[in-house]
C-alpha cells in the first residue's frame, strides 16, 4: 500500500521556498498523518506529531532537500518515535486492554483513503505493531506499508542501512507469525457484519454464535474511565452473550442511536446514548466468520466521532 510516491519527488534546488514548501506539506499531509497514526495508534497523538513536523519543516534549509516526500517522512517518523516511546510508558499503566483510537473512513475522500482501508490499518494489525519496539514499528510501516527505500528509512530512524534491513526482517517475521491470515475487506465482510449486528440488536444469541469462529475473541477498551471487560473474552458462547448484554445494558442508560460505518478498515457499529457516542464496535471477519470483536468505550478516544 505505497503512499503517493510521485508527489513532490523533485527536489527544491533552484526553486523558491516559502509557498512551495507549504504546498508540498499540504500535499503530503495525508501520508504524514498515516505514518504517525500507524506508528502510534492514536489520532490525537498523530495530529500533534504532524503539527510539530510542520514547525520543523518550516525551518528546514531548502538546499538540503532533494526529495520532499522522503524528507517530510523523516521528520514525521522522528517525531512519532519520540511520541511512541512516551506512549509505551503510559500504556504500561493502562487499565485493561488497550485498543487503537478508532479511525473512521470519511464519506468524502480527504486524502486519507489509502491508509483507511486494507490490512495495515485494522485493529488486529495495529495491536501486532504495538508488540514491536518503536523502531521496529517505524521501519515496518515505512517499508511494508509505504514502500520507502532502505536508504530513506535509514535516514528517518537514524540507523545504518544494514541495521535497517535486519530490523525490517525481524519485524516482518514477527508480524507474519502473528497475522498469517488477512482479514476480509469491508465490502467482503459487510454481509457477515450485517448479520452479526442484526442478531446482536435483536438478542438472538444462537444465530449470533453461528456467525462466530471457534477461536473468536472479544476485546474491550474502557481505559479505566468507563466499565469494560478487563480481560479478553473467548469462545462463541461467551462472546455472543457478552455482546448482546452490552447492547441491552446500553438501552437502559438512555436513548440509543446506532449507525453502521467503516472504522479501521472493518465494518463497525457506532452506538450513542442521549446523543453522545458511547462505544464503537469493530467486527473482524475472516473466511466468512467473525474472528474478533473490538469495542472502544474510553471517552477520550471517541471525541472525533460523529453521533
Amino acid at each position: 500500500m505505497p503512499g503517493n510516491g510521485a508527489v513532490g519527488a523533485v527536489g527544491y534546488r533552484g526553486r523558491a521556498s516559502g509557498a512551495q514548501m507549504k504546498d508540498d506539506f499540504v500535499a503530503h499531509r495525508p501520508l504524514l498523518f498515516s505514518i504517525a497514526y500507524e506508528i502510534l495508534g492514536s489520532v490525537a497523538d498523530a495530529e500533534d506529531v504532524v503539527s510539530e513536523s510542520w514547525l520543523r519543516w518550516r525551518d528546514v534549509d531548502v538546499d538540503a532537500v532533494d526529495n520532499p516526500r522522503a524528507y517530510l517522512a523523516r521528520i514525521v517518523t522522528r517525531q512519532a518515535l519520540n511520541a511512541a516511546r512516551s506512549a509505551d510508558r503510559r500504556r504500561e499503566e493502562y487499565v485493561g486492554p488497550w485498543l487503537p483510537e478508532p479511525l473512521e473512513t470519511p464519506e468524502v475522500d480527504d486524502g486519507l483513503g489509502h491508509v483507511l482501508t486494507g490490512e495495515a490499518v485494522t485493529t488486529a494489525m495495529l495491536l501486532v505493531l504495538e508488540s514491536l519496539t518503536p523502531t521496529e514499528r517505524a521501519v515496518f510501516v515505512l517499508r511494508e506499508v509505504f514502500d520507502f527505500s532502505y536508504g530513506e528509512i535509514s535516514a528517518a530512524v537514524g540507523k545504518s542501512e544494514a541495521a535497517v534491513r535486519q530490523v525490517a526482517h525481524r519485524a516482518r517475521n514477527h508480524v507474519h507469525a502473528r497475522r498469517s491470515v488477512a482479514v476480509a475487506e469491508p465490502t467482503e465482510a459487510q454481509s457477515v457484519a450485517e448479520q452479526f449486528l442484526a442478531c446482536a440488536v435483536t438478542g438472538d444469541v444462537q444465530s449470533l454464535m453461528d456467525l462466530l469462529a471457534p477461536g473468536v475473541v472479544y476485546l474491550g477498551d474502557g481505559g479505566g474511565v468507563v466499565s469494560a471487560a478487563r480481560r479478553p473474552i473467548e469462545g462463541p458462547d461467551r462472546v455472543a452473550r457478552f455482546v448482546v448484554g452490552l447492547l441491552t445494558k446500553s438501552a437502559r442508560l438512555g436513548a440509543v442511536g446506532m449507525r453502521v460505518s467503516v472504522v479501521n478498515g472493518m465494518p463497525a457499529l457506532i452506538v450513542s446514548i442521549d446523543d453522545v457516542v458511547d462505544n464503537v464496535t469493530c467486527i473482524e471477519v475472516t473466511d466468512e466468520k467473525v474472528t474478533a470483536v473490538y469495542t472502544v468505550r474510553n471517552p477520550e478516544k471517541l471525541t472525533r466521532l460523529a453521533v
